[in-house]
């Protein structure tokens, strides 16, 4: 949808960015599937670098604030928020940031899961399969919200673009 106005190559680039908190968060869905398939680790490295030493980073330990925290704060507050800033870059920032909350709450959903059903045979073996198919589906998202990036376009991912589109300021 490149109706909503043009963008130009480096608008492009800064749309395409943003992913890389999603993508970054996800990775630990993934280390089931990197340790069955071990060479799958390579094209993800930056990714784990980034959550690693990144998000991961306590800024202020004693309350729990990390960097995932303050990135998504900055994201918000000072790309989304920002009427000087183009819409295209502003609504890529927000679908991200979105995809983050997705994650977020999947994980949240997991650990409660995993509390429940403690003890119970082959639980292990179901939430690898949850976590490998959470993983597959945010790098599918990401690679398409990238790839439309690039060309030009809105990725419309159902629900989360609409969302994003209307908490984005004209």
């Amino acid at each position: 949808m490149t109706w909503r106005g043009a963008t130009q190559p480096i608008d492009r680039l800064y749309g395409s960015l943003p992913y890389i908190l999603p993508m970054s968060a996800a990775v630990i869905f993934g280390s089931a599937l990197f340790q069955q398939v071990p060479f799958l680790v390579y094209p993800f490295f930056p990714f784990i670098w980034v959550f690693a030493n990144v998000l991961n980073f306590p800024v202020i330990p004693q309350i729990g604030i990390s960097g995932e925290f303050v990135i998504f704060m900055c994201l918000f507050f000072f790309v989304i928020r920002s009427a000087r800033i183009n819409h295209f870059i502003r609504f890529n920032a927000m679908q991200a940031i979105l995809l983050q909350i997705v994650l977020f709450i999947v994980q949240i959903l997991l650990r409660f899961l995993g509390q429940i059903l403690t003890g119970i045979p082959s639980v292990t073996f179901l939430f690898e399969i949850l976590a490998n198919t959470i993983f597959l589906g945010m790098t599918a998202a990401c690679v398409y919200c990238v790839f439309q990036s690039v060309m030009g376009r809105y990725a419309e991912i159902p629900a989360i673009s609409d969302a994003a589109y209307s908490q984005v300021p004209r």
